[in-house]
């Protein structure tokens, strides 16, 4: 039973909401557009939920190799540090996780073309280059950039494309939303952990910027995702900009919580902020199957 719920910890539940965001949000588009299809729309979910798994199993896995981990970290339990996994089980569980998305993803070649064999493998190494590697993205103030780029513009193109058979400016921008909403993740991450990254000397914004640079950043992102959409809401009904509006006004209290608190208090966030993501993507589709039907 410790072992499952070492395992469990390791996927990181309360953060995969947002994998499933990015096929949301371009589901809702491919619906306004009139080209939404069920079957390759579920392979895209179920290919960035598996990415998302095998990306978390990396981190642990590697992080846990390079000595960036500390027995008792504030943040969630690392089965690996603390034990309760070994290295080589986990470092199995990487790549099944990996072999069995790339499973996921050739399916898609169905309806996108053979082109998305070379977009699964980049996809792939992306998931490894965030941890692993001579030179790893979220040691070097660029896990938020990773973040943006394959948790937002990737999932949401590749989603609408191969649905659609097309690429949409519309679209992109909601990409881009996505992505800051993504990237708010990972500053609640790094921002609990900034003792325990300074003491291994890993480099993150919030290590290398600070706390208040962080927070305002957040609610930057948030602002910023929200006027990138901001007319899209207007077009499904004026009524629908409660969504966006909401959503800033729910991140300032989220950065206002967090400048209150440190360490283990800030896990909540973490969730909130993943599901606040996740809650502004499902208005997205329901809002336009309302303005289609």
């Amino acid at each position: 039973m410790k072992t499952l719920k070492a395992w469990i910890e390791a996927m990181r539940l309360r953060t995969l909401p947002v994998s499933v965001a990015g096929v949301l949000t371009a589901v809702g588009f491919n619906i306004a557009d009139g080209t939404f299809k069920a079957a390759p729309a579920a392979l895209c979910l179920l290919f960035a939920v598996l990415c998302q798994i095998a990306s978390n199993f990396a981190n642990e896995y590697y992080d846990y190799r390079a000595g960036r981990d500390r027995v008792g970290r504030e943040g969630p339990r690392r089965g690996v540090t603390e034990g309760d996994l070994s290295a080589a089980s986990m470092k199995r569980a990487v790549f099944a996780t990996l072999a069995l998305a790339a499973v996921v993803g050739l399916s898609l070649v169905y309806w996108g073309g053979v082109w998305l064999i070379a977009a699964g493998a980049l996809i792939g190494i992306g998931a490894l280059a965030y941890s692993a590697g001579p030179w790893p993205l979220s040691t070097h103030c660029l896990g938020e950039a990773a973040v943006f780029v394959f948790f937002g513009i990737v999932p949401v193109n590749l989603t609408y494309y191969v649905q659609a058979l097309a690429w949409s400016h519309d679209v992109f921008l909601g990409s881009c939303a996505v992505g800051l909403m993504g990237a708010n993740v990972l500053i609640v991450n790094n921002y609990r952990d900034i003792p325990d990254d300074r003491a291994v000397g890993k480099h993150t914004l919030a290590t290398v910027f600070g706390r208040k640079t962080v927070l305002v950043l957040y609610i930057l992102f948030a602002t910023l995702a929200s006027v990138l959409m901001f007319g899209r809401w207007y077009d499904i009904g004026p009524l629908w900009l409660a969504v966006p509006v909401g959503y800033v006004a729910l991140s300032a209290r989220v950065v206002t919580f967090m400048s209150r608190k440190s360490g283990h208090e800030l896990n909540p966030c973490l969730g909130i902020t993943a599901m606040l993501m996740f809650a502004v993507s499902l208005c997205f589709v329901i809002g336009e199957a309302i303005c289609a039907g």
